[in-house]
């Protein structure tokens, strides 16, 4: 009996092409390889032909779908490769790991105990400066085969007998993973099997050899281990979750480069910036192939000063920001993006077995020719198309249960309620495990989102949660979730008597209106309660803008701009009477920035001109009303556009006086508030404003002090006419 210890590196390329040679040399009878056993049921799906990775095994706690992990596998994954083998052959591949059975049950714990990085002390050893290129230049860029394994092999039995462990729940579990992996071996051994193949991690080999512990000595370390319900099925992946950043435990730096590594047949460098070309060409950037071949000269040249066999990512990474990219990070960093780490995203067999929600969805997208891409793309949707309205539906409805393939692009924001949706898509691997814990919900999506949102409705904290729920009924074209959620809305703002509750609550409300009108959908109960909404809005408003203090203040301002904006949707009988109210509003003492910000929406909504407007402004910015008071109503009169101050002279009269005169000791006071209204105009505005303030004539009230140094004015001058955009 033989047993052949292959350790590798996860998603190693040159441990998956060591293990590619290996095997068919070997000529194992059976194959085991790390991962969760209960992937055996699963694992000859790996050699259908509609299997293309990356890919991974997903498994989860079959009563708490959200409590699931993933075992992820590249094209330069050894244990791929192993799995590929064993099918391409006749061999039998099993798993070997600590079942996920007994991993989901037991506490999580931190994967610590070594009191170094052992990986680490050899690479310092060998003079490398961390153990990644350590690993790559001695392992990753050598030949492969058996000789390799055995000079790893040796590698490892050194490290684990110099290396001190501390006993902590990483440990244990550690050891429980090795004594499970034993125990496997042995019975492989007692079902006939005489010629072994183990893929696993390098470390694992030391425990793994020969002679083997007492098998008592396992069962003890075993015994009494919490146990629950997993299932495991197959999922597609993507390139940009097998990345370390992504936050992937055994994750790489580099999936892309590793990619290439293992699946180019020949001249690697070349190919590779040959690559990195058409991706700057593709950003009509000019590369030329002189510039190529002069990176992969200078990449080779740096691999030969540097003693490696062929140059690696760092060497091509220092060729294609030394030539292709003049020197420019930010070129580089669209490099990396795309070719580096790239999001090549994997697929699995239409047919395999999924769960009917997962199903659902599939057939769906099939349907409305949806692709699942890990690259984000956007798509515009005409709703008067059918097609593109069932795909806003879907899109929508996924939301609802949280699982945003799709994101609401910024266009699709500024034209709400029109017969246009733009949509970002992006497919993440994640996605599966919440269509698992979503199929309680319902088989369907449309199921599943209908009953989120009656659960949402009823047990939602805030009157502005359940309007909230109501527009993506209306979006999600859900009508079985409607009536319910619609005699929710009603109950809710039926009971509160909060007005800025109220303020909060209607938007939604006034867009889902719209909303139904563009769907075809029945939207006359909504528009009652928004009605009835508004009425107790324009009742309450004086109540609760008395007594505020800023931060309340600007609170307020934010909802009475949503409130104006709503009632621009609800119609004109709406709008008549949100504009009485607010002009009746001003006649009483309000808060600065309020009494500001109301006085400038009724100039907008031409139920002030500006006649009316100049005195309240300069009433409000007299040398006897505080600075900061001033400043206030400045803030919420200018707030949302800077255009009226350049068109309207007697306003920028006013404000510019007020500027000259307040006092030094409080101008300290004031200036933050005028940097946070004046820093929110556009910088095309700004200018403006400081052109026409710099051609105002005529007397301006100044105060001035006998001391003052004309000198180091002037310098001040200078530079705020610079930042104005005006000439002194």
């Amino acid at each position: 009996m033989t047993t052949h210890l292959l350790g590798i590196r996860h998603h190693g390329p040159g441990s998956a092409r060591a293990v590619a040679a290996a095997l068919p040399e070997i000529k194992p009878d059976l194959v085991l390889v790390e991962g969760p056993p209960e992937a055996d049921a699963v694992v000859e799906l790996a050699a259908d032909p509609d299997m293309r990775p990356p890919v991974a095994l997903l498994a989860y706690v079959t009563d708490d779908p959200v409590r699931a992990a993933f075992w992820p596998f590249a094209v330069f994954s050894p244990e791929w490769q192993a799995i590929r083998y064993a099918h391409e052959n006749d061999v039998p591949v099993r798993f070997c790991d600590l079942p996920a059975t007994n991993q989901f049950a037991a506490e999580p714990v931190t994967q610590r105990g070594l009191s170094a990085d052992p990986m680490a002390e050899l690479a310092a050893a060998g003079g490398y400066p961390d153990p990644e290129h350590w690993w790559d230049a001695l392992v990753e860029h050598q030949a492969g085969g058996l000789a390799q394994f055995d000079a790893v092999a040796e590698a490892m039995h050194a490290l684990r007998e110099h290396t001190a462990t501390e006993e902590n729940p990483g440990v244990t579990r550690e050891r429980q993973r090795e004594a499970y992996m034993r125990t496997v071996l042995r019975k492989s051994i007692r079902a006939g099997y005489r010629n072994i193949a183990v893929v696993c991690g390098a470390w694992h080999v030391p425990a793994l050899s020969d002679p083997l512990p007492p098998a008592t000595h396992d069962q003890k370390l075993l015994t009494g281990m919490p146990k629950c319900k997993v299932s495991v099925t197959w999922v597609p992946w993507t390139h940009g979750r097998l990345a370390a950043a992504s936050g992937y435990g055994a994750g790489i730096t580099s999936p892309g480069w590793y990619h290439h590594l293992f699946t180019a047949p020949d001249q690697v460098t070349t190919r590779w910036l040959t690559d990195v070309a058409r991706v700057l060409r593709a950003e009509d950037l000019p590369v030329s192939s002189a510039h190529v071949i002069e990176a992969v000269r200078l990449a080779d040249t740096l691999a030969a000063l540097r003693d490696r066999p062929l140059a690696g990512l760092a060497e091509v990474t220092e060729a294609t920001r030394s030539v292709l990219c003049g020197g420019n990070d930010v070129l580089l960093d669209l490099v990396t993006r795309k070719l580096v780490v790239g999001e090549r995203l994997g697929d699995v067999p239409a047919d395999m077995a999924k769960a009917p929600l997962a199903a659902d969805l599939a057939a769906t997208a099939r349907r409305l020719r949806l692709k699942r891409d890990a690259l984000a793309r956007d798509i515009d949707l005409d709703l008067r198309n059918n097609t593109d309205a069932e795909r806003s539906k879907l899109l929508h409805r996924l939301r609802a249960i949280d699982i945003p393939w799709g994101a609401p692009a910024e266009s699709a924001r500024q034209n709400r309620g029109t017969f246009r949706e733009t949509w970002t898509l992006c497919w993440q691997p994640e996605f599966e495990v919440d269509l698992v814990a979503a199929s309680a919900l319902g088989t369907t999506v449309e199921a599943a989102a209908t009953a989120e949102l009656r659960t949402r409705a009823s047990d939602a904290v805030t009157l502005a949660d359940v309007t909230e729920a109501v527009e993506t009924c209306l979006l999600a074209g859900l009508p079985a979730a409607l009536s319910e959620v619609l005699a929710a809305l009603d109950t809710r703002a039926a009971r509160d008597v909060d007005t800025e509750h109220l303020m909060a609550a209607l938007p939604a409300l006034a867009r889902a209106g719209r909303y139904g009108d563009v769907r075809g959908t029945d939207t006359a109960a909504l528009r009652e309660i928004a009605d009835r909404l508004l009425a107790r809005i324009c009742a309450g408003l004086p109540s609760a803008a008395h007594g505020l203090d800023d931060p309340a203040a600007a609170a307020l301002c934010t909802n009475i701009d949503a409130v104006h904006e709503a009632t621009g949707l609800l119609g004109t009988d709406q709008r008549d009477r949100w504009l009485t109210a607010i002009a009746a509003l001003t006649d009483r003492p309000l808060p600065p920035r309020v009494a500001g910000r109301l006085t400038r929406l009724l100039l907008d909504a031409r139920r002030r001109t500006t006649e009316d407007v100049a005195p309240a402004l300069g009433r409000a910015l007299t040398p006897g009303t505080p600075p900061v008071d001033a400043a206030g109503y400045v803030e919420g009169f200018l707030t949302g556009g800077a255009l009226l101050l350049v068109h309207d002279e007697k306003l920028l009269r006013l404000v510019d006086a007020w500027l000259a005169g307040i006092a030094t000791d409080s101008f300290t006071d004031v200036l933050p508030l005028l940097r946070r209204t004046f820093g929110a105009f556009a910088q095309p505005e700004r200018r403006a404003i400081g052109e026409r303030a710099a051609a105002l004539t005529g007397p301006a009230v100044v105060t001035r002090d006998d001391d003052v140094d004309e000198e180091r004015g002037s310098i001040a001058l200078d530079v705020i006419a610079t930042l104005l955009g005006a000439a002194r």
